[in-house]
């Protein structure tokens, strides 16, 4: 009798209810399940799972039960939203977001209905979500978005504006060819276009996708298309690139996906249709029409600075790239590039005038900017082969006295018995160092530098001074306007990148020449290249990154104004509690790293010949002074608190690189290294724990026994070790060995 009960429980299973095709696509996304989960759960194959919600096939048994049970459970996560109205029941949407009231359609809301494109937006009075505030999706899964409605016609919401739908879109396409695209917030949009040029009218005219402007002056952020390699195939571009595609950075000109944007009257920049490609049509009427790709398949996201951004699925990359355009800016290209762009952002270098007789107003100068021209840098600033230097001899090394060296640190030396007898190496590193840099640098504007002959320094005026600073003796220094005697040897010199003491005249930006009379010395320049028209550009570009930075480290639990205890324990694994949020804590280090070594952008191609001029050359923004003086800061105040922390305490490192330096100590924190007291003050004007840019964290910390090892070993191959290169890991690579 139980054989036939379960006969029956079976032949109704087998006409299980189901919801119509493409409701069961909607649950599916809405709880951000792939197919590939889904036939992996129901042993079947990916095209089965699809052909279901396109309508193709059928379940059958012994699936059709299961796979209805799972979309009544996801249907009661998920109601339809025209079935919820129709209950007299408000749709569900994500936490975070609060729909608006539906108003009368409007022609943009027409256009976008016809492209089913529907999303819940937050209404005008409440502030904007942050991206990171987002529940992060489980890996190997695609987040939930918000519910998208199948039907045609719908209104644009309520007070939405032109970007309601976020500054980009991840685009990622099915086996049917059918176009998704994830933004932040858990958005999910379809896409009708069907080739690259209707997709970018489509994102300029529908997707109502870029940013508000950074400035007042400045202009709105183009919409950022980020195409999978699964998109890159539907719109007729390889999903990567060949040997000689890679090698030149782009697709040929011939391409046949270039041949169609000709046609339809677009156009790419210089850069051509490469891994971040910027298609546009000329600005006709004050309108812009620009939209920017980026190709994570070709390279887009350096995993250097992305980490494995690249790999992560649609959503979660939305999530990622989301999170950093919502706290730095919409990436525009490498996080160099887009650490340039964002100075410009932040001080454009126009705005418009007061209204003329006529009542027209015009673009103007914006005081405290660069300006829009580029300018010639003074010939000591210059790098090898810059046109100003035409003049030398091809094969002409310039010397400290011909050439402005400003770099950062890279200088260790052989430990003493007394450090050979403690236990541990311990390496601090300085948060956002060259940030922290460039908060208050003066720097020139948008004038040209001018030549002085036996100038009477100024610590006020930016520039470059030919000055000798051998006499400086380190072993008596003024600290805190006080005389103290420090082990001479023992610290390296504040005036050269590799710490050795200068032996005669050199250039100097004019932060190294101040802290010389810092530390208690006169100084008589022989000459100089100086700015007096002078301002602190960098400031509003500190503030943003640094703002990025605390505040994606506070997500990450990592707080501002923490005892040093707590911080070091905050700070033990904090980028698993969100490898996501981790991405984006990398991706704004390497902006402001990449954002000042962009202004000194040398040469890049075969074809270049030296003394000939090169494309950075005519950007306002490629001033190799101003990238003198953030390092100059940097590295002088690396200086000044191993300074204070050794006139303290007695402590000094033995290895600097850059932002990083290693003491000896009896024990493995940096507790051991620099002293606090009950209070938590730690010595004026040295190192201090915490999060914030100019503070340090622990870089990391290896065995006496193994420096001394390592030291030995490169010694008798001829190389001068850095622990500080290493301190980290441990592990001393083959490229460091030779080998």
């Amino acid at each position: 009798m139980s054989e036939l009960f379960d006969a029956i429980d079976a032949l109704v299973a087998s006409r299980s209810p189901l919801p119509p095709p493409a409701e069961r696509k909607r649950l599916r996304q809405a709880h951000g399940l792939t197919l590939e989960e889904v036939a992996a759960t129901l042993e079947v194959r990916r095209a089965t799972v699809g052909a279901w919600e396109s309508g193709k096939t059928e379940p059958r048994p012994p699936q059709r039960e299961p796979y209805a049970h799972l979309l009544k459970r996801l249907a009661q996560l998920y109601p339809s939203p025209t079935a919820a109205t129709r209950n007299g029941t408000p749709p569900t949407t994500p936490a975070e977001v609060t729909p608006a009231a539906p108003s009368a359609p409007t022609e943009a809301a027409s256009s976008a209905a016809a492209a089913a494109v529907t999303a819940p937006v937050p209404a005008p009075a409440a502030p904007p979500p942050s991206p990171a505030a987002a529940p992060r999706p489980a890996r190997g899964s695609r987040r939930h978005g918000a519910p998208r409605a199948a039907a045609a016609n719908s209104p644009a919401p309520q007070g939405s504006g032109p970007y309601a739908h976020g500054p980009l879109l991840i685009l990622d396409a099915d086996d049917e060819q059918q176009v998704t695209g994830y933004g932040t917030g858990g958005l999910l949009l379809d896409v009708p276009a069907r080739s690259l040029p209707a997709l970018v009218e489509w994102a300029l005219a529908e997707a109502r996708v870029g940013a508000q402007k950074l400035h007042a002056s400045g202009k709105d952020a183009d919409p950022l298309l980020v195409l999978t390699a699964a998109a890159c195939e539907r719109y007729g571009l390889p999903a990567v690139l060949s040997d000689a595609e890679r090698s030149a950075g782009r697709l040929p000109e011939g391409h046949k996906v270039i041949k169609l944007l000709e046609r339809a009257g677009w156009k790419l920049t210089r850069r051509g249709l490469g891994p971040w490609a910027r298609i546009y049509r000329p600005v006709t009427g004050g309108r812009r029409q620009c939209v920017q790709l980026c190709i994570p398949s070709w390279n887009a996201l350096d995993d250097r600075s992305w980490g494995h951004a690249a790999k992560l699925e649609p959503a979660e990359l939305a999530r990622v790239l989301g999170v950093y355009a919502h706290r730095v800016m919409t990436p525009v290209g490498s996080s160099a590039v887009s650490g340039l762009e964002l100075m410009t952002a932040l001080n454009p270098p126009t705005r418009a005038s007061e209204p003329d007789q006529d009542g027209k107003r015009h673009s103007e100068h914006r005081p405290g900017s660069l300006g829009t021209q580029a300018l010639d840098p003074a010939p000591c600033e210059a790098v090898d082969g810059h046109p100003v230097l035409a003049h030398l001899p091809r094969f002409h090394i310039r010397g400290p006295e011909e050439r402005l060296f400003e770099e950062a640190y890279d200088w260790a030396r052989d430990l003493t018995d007394t450090e050979c007898m403690q236990s541990h190496l311990v390496g601090i590193d300085v948060n956002l160092a060259f940030g922290a840099a460039a908060n208050g640098a003066v720097v020139g504007l948008d004038a040209p530098p001018e030549h002085v002959t036996r100038p009477v320094f100024d610590p006020a005026v930016p520039g470059s001074w030919l000055v000798d600073l051998s006499h400086v003796d380190l072993s008596r220094v003024k600290v805190a306007k006080q005389w103290r005697d420090l082990e001479g040897g023992l610290l390296p010199s504040p005036f050269t990148p590799t710490g050795e003491q200068p032996e005669g005249p050199a250039w100097y930006a004019t932060p190294t020449v101040a802290y010389a009379v810092e530390l208690g010395y006169d100084v008589t320049p022989a000459e100089a290249w100086v700015r007096p028209r002078s301002g602190r550009f960098l400031d509003g570009w500190y503030k943003r990154l640094r703002d990025a930075y605390v505040a994606t480290m506070a997500d990450l639990g990592v707080a501002e104004k923490l005892p040093p205890g707590e911080f070091l324990e905050a700070m033990d694994g904090y980028k698993g509690r969100d490898p996501e949020l981790g991405i984006v804590v990398d991706a704004v280090k390497m902006t402001v790293k990449g954002g000042i070594g962009k202004l000194q952008e040398k040469a890049r191609g075969g074809g270049w010949v030296p003394g000939q001029a090169w494309p950075a050359l005519a950007r306002p923004t490629w001033r190799p002074d101003i990238r003198a003086a953030v390092i100059s800061r940097a590295r002088i105040n690396m200086h000044r608190k191993m300074v204070a922390l050794a006139a303290a305490t007695g402590r000094y490192p033995v290895a600097v690189l850059s932002d990083c330096a290693v003491y000896t100590a009896d024990g493995p924190s940096p507790l051991d290294v620099l002293p606090y007291d009950q209070d938590g003050k730690t010595v004026p004007g040295s190192f201090r724990l915490g999060v914030s840019p100019g503070m340090v964290k622990h870089e990391g910390t290896q065995d006496v026994l193994w420096g001394v090892g390592v030291l030995e070993q490169l010694a008798a191959e001829g190389k001068v070790a850095n622990l500080a290169r290493y301190i980290k890991t441990g592990e001393v690579t083959a490229r460091d060995t030779g080998e």
